[in-house]
Formats: C-alpha cells, structure tokens, sequence
C-alpha cells in the first residue's frame, strides 16, 4: 500500500506502482478530500488510519508486505504501524514529520486563506505544470492529466484540517517502538529541519530504522519527480530477505 501527500492523489506513486506490479498487488488508496474524493471532508490523521486499517483487515487478511507514504502519507503509515505491530514486514517513510509544529501550520493556513486560489486554481496548475515542464522534475503527460483534474478541485476546507491536523495536532505515539516492520525513513537533503528532527524521533523508538538522505533532493522529490531513483533506492529495501 502506497499513500500519498496531501493536496495531491494517488496517481503519486503511479509510475513506482506500475513498475512494481509485477511482483506485488500494489494499492493506490485516495485519502478524504483528495482527488475523485474532493467532496469528503478530511477529518484526520488518525481517522485516515482507522478507515484505511479497517480496509487492510477486510480485504488483505488483517496485514500488507509494505507500506510506503510521502508527506502526509508517511505519518498516515506511522500510525498504522503503531495501531498494530506486525501489521506490515517493510515500511518507507517519506519527508514525513510526527511531532506537533504550530507555528509552521498557522503560516500554512495563512498563505492557503491569503492565496490558495491563486495557488490552486486551474491557471496557477497550468503555469506550474509549464515551468515543470523546463525542469528534470516535469511530469509525464499521463501524471500532468490527473494533476490538472484533480489539482483546481481541491479545496480550501481540505487544506486547513490538513494542517491542522498534520502540523499542529500529530504526535507519534509510543506504541510504534512495538511494530515489527523494518522501517527506512527518507528525507530530502534540503528538507526542512522539523522533518529531520522527525526522523531522529522515530528512530529514537524504532531504533533499527534505516535513515536515508537523498541528496540535493528538496521535499518528496525522489517520490514526486524522480520515480526511477526512487525505485533504485526502495526496491533492494522491498526485495530485501527477511
């Protein structure tokens, strides 16, 4: 099961997906308020993680070889993991962070109240998809399609419990230092400091965590942008011996 970050959807971890299927059943879920799900109110991390655990035990006998997550996604895959310790065999955590941070979600809140039409709208994602486009971090007409669908239809609403929840409300919980997961925990080299302290902080429970710098990389970028290095890195992780 792969999650992806807040404000995109599934479709971020679709090329990693495609390229894994040969070996694994891969699941794409789309988190409330993202995406087809646009009109379902977000309500939480913790809400996230009971729907989708609820799922795992209905429809994958109760545990997942892997889980992976970016962003959002990835404190959404630390809750799971402290909800039930052999719930997965192998878990990536991706630019995550698990530990309350008011001050940077009320900025968050700000600029989305001041500028998220301007952010979000269907023109800002067509000039963003054009500056992309310039760069080595372009999508591919397939990603962009989806990006520009689901994109202008996020909404405001989704962005503030987003933050609220993920930046200024979540604290990982003692129970994970029980999982039984091998954990790698990835960030960016130019990440922001609060996600390295978070990979310190979970490796401080689990202490077998693998920590992982991408170098030269900013937020998500292996997972968003550059799926072939990301495979390089996750898939000796995933195809690893127990």
């Amino acid at each position: 099961m792969m999650i992806h970050g807040g404000g995109n959807a599934w479709w971020n971890y679709l090329r990693q997906a495609e390229a894994l299927s040969d070996r694994f059943h891969v699941i794409l879920p789309t988190l409330d308020g993202h995406g087809e799900e646009y009109a379902t109110e977000y309500i939480s991390t913790e809400d996230t993680a009971d729907r989708l655990l609820a799922y795992i035990e209905q429809n994958c006998s109760g545990g997942l070889y892997a889980l992976c997550g970016i962003s959002l996604g990835g404190q959404i895959v630390m809750e799971l993991l402290s909800r039930k310790p052999d719930l997965a065999k192998k878990a990536i955590i991706d630019g995550s962070i698990c530990y309350p941070n008011p001050l940077m979600a009320r900025f968050c809140i700000a600029t989305v109240w001041l500028f998220g039409g301007l952010m979000f709208g269907e023109r800002a994602c067509r000039f963003q998809m054009k500056i992309l486009s310039k760069t080595p971090l372009r999508y591919p007409e397939e990603i962009q399609k989806y990006y520009m669908q689901d994109m202008p239809r996020l909404r405001k609403q989704t962005l503030y419990a987003l933050y609220r929840t993920y930046m200024m409300q979540y604290t990982l919980k003692k129970s994970v230092q029980d999982t039984t997961a091998k954990v790698m925990y990835w960030y960016g080299e130019k990440e922001m400091a609060c996600v390295k302290k978070s990979a310190k902080l979970f490796q401080s429970y689990v202490p077998s965590c693998e920590i992982y710098e991408a170098k030269g990389c900013n937020h998500g970028y292996l997972a968003l942008y550059l799926p072939e290095q990301w495979l390089k890195v996750a898939e000796p992780f995933l195809d690893g011996l127990e």
